[in-house]
């Protein structure tokens, strides 16, 4: 194990992304764009789910890309996701790799260009969080068993931190690492402080509608409430939020713009 199995067992859900973000799409898609993939997790998980269905994951980092073997319908392309040509029924940029942008400038260019690489009726989605507590330092741990087949051992437990280390509400540039403790029967037999740490422009919802608005994508709808969208049988049911009050406090949300 390394820091990236711990990352999508602790931090990726990719069984229910990926009917989630063929419920927005509203129909039959079969071309996934993974922009900023990382490992590619989303495209692997994407291709097993859709007969027929296919996949790009597009990144710069060229070992994290290639971690594992190569899986039916995946491509995986080392480029900047500005550059990339290939079109995409659904386009994705999960993990809130949006705020690798970190100007409105980037932001709006590199809208422009993902919206020339949908197909018709497609759909472009990124991840942002938001509410009372944005810009505010402090941090989330939470569990995560280990299974078996990922370790090799079984009984372990990984103790995931999500830190929010400095914020600038001037900015909105926030300073964010994830820490990782391997606890077996109580003792720690693994640590990995800082296996991620992101200086990122955190962009608002409504600064991501206004971006997309201005890029082409001209109808933008907001998606809440997510782990709690997708069933027993792998169905997602979706429907954008309308009101407000439907965000939680501090809340987690996939925003989605079609041409």
């Amino acid at each position: 194990m390394d820091k990236h199995d711990l990352y999508e067992l602790c931090v990726q859900s990719v069984d229910h992304l990926a009917p989630l973000l063929r419920a927005i799409h509203g129909g039959s898609p079969r071309m996934l764009g993974e922009d900023f993939a990382g490992t590619a997790a989303l495209s692997r998980r994407w291709c097993e789910a859709i007969d027929g269905g296919s996949a790009v994951a597009v990144d710069l980092d060229t070992d994290t890309l290639a971690k594992h073997p190569d899986a039916p319908g995946v491509t995986r392309l080392e480029a900047d996701v500005r550059f990339a040509n290939t079109p995409a029924d659904v386009l994705f940029v999960g993990n809130f790799s949006i705020g690798y942008l970190h100007t409105r400038g980037e932001l709006i260019e590199y809208l422009r260009h993902a919206r020339s690489r949908l197909t018709p009726g497609g759909v472009f989605v990124c991840d942002t969080y938001g509410g009372d507590s944005a810009f505010i330092p402090g941090a989330v741990h939470r569990p995560h068993p280990i299974p078996k087949a990922l370790d090799g051992v079984g009984g372990r437990i990984c103790r995931y931190t999500w830190e929010q280390r400095d914020a600038d509400p001037l900015t909105g540039m926030v300073t964010n690492a994830i820490h990782f403790r391997v606890d077996h029967c109580g003792d720690i037999v693994e640590e990995m402080l800082d296996a991620f740490v992101y200086e990122w422009r955190l962009w608002s919802v409504p600064e991501l509608r206004d971006a997309m608005g201005e890029a082409g994508l001209a109808q933008t709808d907001v998606y809440a409430g997510l782990a709690d969208a997708v069933d027993d049988e792998g169905n997602a049911y979706v429907t954008p939020v309308e009101d407000p009050d439907e965000l939680d406090e501090s809340f987690i949300v996939l925003v989605a713009g079609r041409a």
